[in-house]
């Protein structure tokens, strides 16, 4: 990112401006949750947001511990994008649906696999039903 502010705009309407880190860090919205980093968070809705008291929790890819034996969410890898350093790996966790997680590179896991992912509380976003973040 080459700005020192970024203004996210949604239908012409100004949803958030900041710089690129508290954008990513501290999104005010379920939109600019969505909008802003690659991969996008993984927004989950139902039974694993009511835990937390929400409508809807926010997990960054890079905010998720993998394990292949024990955690909150057990999911089967459908996709390993091996990428060097990284592996982004695309799975369908039980009772949450499908997430997007990034993990280091020589992670060896594969197609099929199971793991089971734990979110980093610390850095999970909460959204309440109208959207807009709630308190940490």
């Amino acid at each position: 990112t080459m700005a020192d502010k970024i203004v996210v705009l949604n239908a012409g309407n100004v949803e958030q401006v900041g710089s690129p880190m508290e954008l990513y860090k501290t999104p005010k919205n379920l939109f600019v949750a969505g909008f802003i980093g690659s991969p996008k968070m993984n927004l989950i809705e139902g039974a694993p947001a009511a835990k937390y008291s929400a409508k809807t929790i926010g997990i960054r890819p890079e905010h998720m511990n993998i394990s292949t034996t024990a955690g909150d969410w057990k999911a089967t890898v459908g996709v390993a994008e091996h990428l060097g350093s990284d592996t982004f790996l695309h799975v369908q966790a039980d009772g949450v649906g499908t997430l997007t997680v990034r993990a280091d590179g020589e992670l060896g896991v594969h197609h099929g696999d199971t793991i089971y992912l734990t979110p980093d509380q610390t850095k999970l976003h909460r959204f309440g039903p109208d959207g807009k973040a709630m308190a940490r």
